[in-house]
């Protein structure tokens, strides 16, 4: 028979014998929005023509208005997806085939595939080993006379070092786009994650703090690109009546449109945000503080002068002090019953359709057959070893959005990751 205390890996019993319930933000706020919107009959009022209808029906044009004054921005456009605001977001800053876009490889495939969509060949830049945004000094690295933008994640709940990367963009006149799809309600200076650059934005997918189960909502100070983004989400090719070549670029056919009753819920959902992020902060306060003591073990590091709103609490462990490996340390820990464990994170420069450089057609369109000569950008292992170390040996990620994490359950979690720690002791170097 096991020891009483013997891990359930080991055939002990398990700290945790119940899936803590899913996390759930909607309520019957978000269900009476969706019938006001039923009952009116009005689902979309999007017209692809000028017009007032341009711009969307009543309750999109009302989540525009009340996330502008949320997140404190003049412009917000909201689009069906944060997949495509990525899109539009990358066609408003005037991509040019061929242009470079330097960007993270921790991210969503999306923001990369942004880059492509509009023939232009994504970058990728190292990440910050302890805050896992990219590094702005692997960015300057990077510049190339092709460099157009730059597009930051505010990865896991955290904003990137805006200041130092707008400070490189303006340097080399280069656009910064921010992706802050994970840290709606993070604040950076005092300032809302996601603002500061060109263009932001955040997603309304149905696992993130808030959502409406998929929709996406950009953010811009800036006039001109706000009519923009509003073109390239709606046809507007069909509506502009410009002949400057500037004015007509990358406004082609899409519809990117978000419609009533996803817009109705996401406005029952951004009154929330400001509660739901707090619950997620105290749950990690909890973590850091009975985790911080644990041997090898490294807490999410945060910057002095940002807040964290903790989609992902990520974690790293020191190979040095351990001699068990971290898929050992995750399957134990999985074994115990703690769930919404992420074992490594994402390498997107080593997605194949990167490493063989194949998105239009077979023969390596964009980086080949360009007016201005083929790019020499390849993609593959080496290229960023800092993120690819700690996706592949000591990144642990706990989803603080994979469940509502009660102050017993952030319990039950530390009393597993010491109980499995507990066991390393028994097997540590030092």
């Amino acid at each position: 028979m096991p020891a009483a205390d013997a891990l359930a890996i080991n055939g002990g019993t398990p700290v945790i014998s119940k899936t803590f319930p899913p996390y759930r933000s909607l309520g019957e706020e978000e269900i009476a929005a969706a019938n006001r919107v039923l009952r009116s009959g009005v689902l979309s009022a999007f017209i692809g023509a000028s017009g007032p209808g341009f711009y969307g029906g009543p309750e999109v044009q009302a989540l525009e208005r009340e996330a502008a004054e949320r997140f404190d921005v003049k412009h917000v456009v909201s689009v069906n997806s944060w997949t495509s605001g990525l899109v539009a977001a990358m066609g408003a800053i005037g991509l040019e085939p061929g242009d470079e876009v330097i960007v993270t490889p921790w991210t969503m495939v999306a923001t990369a595939t942004a880059i492509l969509h509009w023939n232009a060949i994504p970058v990728f830049a190292d990440i910050d080993p302890q805050t896992f945004n990219i590094d702005p000094e692997a960015v300057e690295a990077a510049i190339t006379p092709r460099t157009r933008a730059i597009a930051a994640v505010d990865i896991f709940g955290q904003s990137a070092d805006i200041p130092a990367l707008r400070a490189i963009a303006d340097r080399n006149g280069c656009k910064l786009v921010t992706d802050t799809a994970q840290a709606p309600g993070a604040l950076l200076n005092g300032i809302p994650a996601g603002t500061a650059a060109d263009i932001g934005g955040f997603s309304l997918n149905y696992h993130k703090h808030i959502h409406c189960g998929e929709g996406g909502l950009l953010v811009t100070n800036d006039d001109r690109l706000a009519e923009r983004l509003r073109l390239i989400r709606n046809h507007g090719e069909a509506v502009i009546a410009s002949d400057q070549c500037e004015d007509l670029a990358n406004i082609l056919g899409h519809n990117f449109r978000l419609g009533e009753i996803e817009a109705a819920i996401a406005r029952e959902q951004l009154p929330k945000l400001s509660g739901l992020i707090k619950s997620r902060q105290q749950a990690a306060a909890r973590l850091t503080k009975a985790l911080s003591c644990l041997p090898g073990l490294n807490p999410p590091k945060v910057r002095p002068d940002s807040t964290h709103v903790y989609y992902i609490y990520g974690m790293t462990i020191d190979l040095e002090r351990l001699r068990r490996d971290r898929d050992w340390i995750v399957k134990a820990l999985k074994a115990e019953g703690v769930s919404g464990l992420l074992e490594g994170y994402q390498n997107i420069h080593l997605n194949p359709l990167f490493r063989h450089r194949i998105a239009y057609g077979t023969s390596g369109f964009p980086w080949t057959g360009l007016r201005s000569g083929d790019s020499d950008i390849s993609y593959g292992p080496g290229l960023c070893p800092v993120a690819e170390q700690l996706h592949q040996q000591t990144f642990i990620g706990l989803n603080l959005c994979a469940h509502a994490f009660t102050d017993d359950q952030v319990d039950a979690v530390i009393y597993a990751f010491k109980k499995v720690w507990a066991d390393l002791s028994k097997v540590a170097l030092r």
